[in-house]
């Protein structure tokens, strides 16, 4: 079992290039990954999805991606019309206040929008640094979500031995249900006919209810989903929509079985059934 839930940073710098990559994860019904990238990098985000994909299946991922580059080739460019209108204006004001001073053009180069630099984005360059980041990166994630996640199946699984040996004391007293059921006939029977006991009718009556309060056809479907659960957390690494499903077919059949007890032994035991099934299912929440 995976963990939804993780955290990985990875960093490398050399030949005047630094990438890091930062992701988090967190709980989602599907898989949603969102990347975080420059505006002039946006050409990778497709490459990024890709890549995270093939580690994960479920659950949303922030994706940060950073990237400082001292080498990248600068293209500077003079905005004349800028510089123009800057010395239009302060030509305009020296007249207005009778000063006849000239401004000096390191002056008018640092004024904002007349110079303009635009690095050149080479995209395969700036990949070929971010990939194995990314991979490191996604490798270090996918083995925290695993670690969370064998810890979580073992607290899942220790709900499922609860639940295992409740169902066996319901078991044990499917003979005593069936016993008060067949006392509560016969008692009902005694009150209303003043002690004389039509013994056929009797049997048919405690037939009709054994049919309809008998839980046996519960306590093995239970028991087949409760081994379909265990066999299911064993063999696949990302099962939780499974179990999860899994898990509704185990409420219902506990369920039933709550609405057909009639002694206070199995009433207990589905007590304890609901609460660790609800605690399964408050983990599976979190599992991939």
């Amino acid at each position: 079992m995976n963990s939804m839930t993780g955290f990985a940073w990875r960093e490398r710098a050399g030949d005047g290039m630094s990438v890091s990559v930062e992701m988090k994860g967190y709980n989602n019904r599907y898989l949603e990954i969102s990347a975080n990238v420059p505006p002039s990098l946006s050409c990778m985000e497709p490459k990024i999805r890709a890549l995270v994909s093939g580690f994960c299946r479920r659950g949303r991922i922030e994706i940060s991606v950073r990237v400082k580059d001292t080498n990248a080739p600068l293209n500077v460019r003079v905005n004349t019309a800028a510089a123009e209108a800057y010395l239009e204006a302060f030509s305009g004001l020296g007249a207005k206040l009778g000063l006849n001073e000239k401004i000096s053009l390191s002056t008018l180069m640092g004024m904002e929008g007349v110079l303009e630099t635009e690095k050149n984005q080479d995209a395969e360059r700036y990949w070929n640094a971010v990939e194995p980041v990314l991979r490191e990166a996604a490798a270090a994630f996918a083995a925290e979500r695993a670690r969370e996640g064998k810890h979580t199946e073992g607290d899942i699984l220790a709900s499922v031995g609860l639940i295992e040996t409740a169902l066996g004391t319901v078991t044990k007293h499917v003979s005593a249900m069936e016993a008060s059921i067949k006392e509560n006939i016969g008692a009902r029977f005694r009150e209303l006919t003043g002690g004389t006991i039509d013994e056929n009718r009797v049997l048919a009556e405690t037939a009709v209810l054994l049919i309809k309060y008998t839980v046996s056809e519960e306590i093995s479907r239970l028991s087949s989903h409760l081994g379909e659960f265990r066999a299911e957390a064993a063999r696949n690494e990302k099962p939780g929509k499974k179990l999860d499903f899994l898990c509704q077919e185990m409420n219902r059949e506990v369920n039933t079985i709550g609405s057909k007890s009639t002694i206070a032994e199995v009433t207990r035991a589905v007590v304890e059934m609901k609460e660790a099934l609800e605690n399964v299912r408050e983990q599976l929440r979190n599992i991939e």
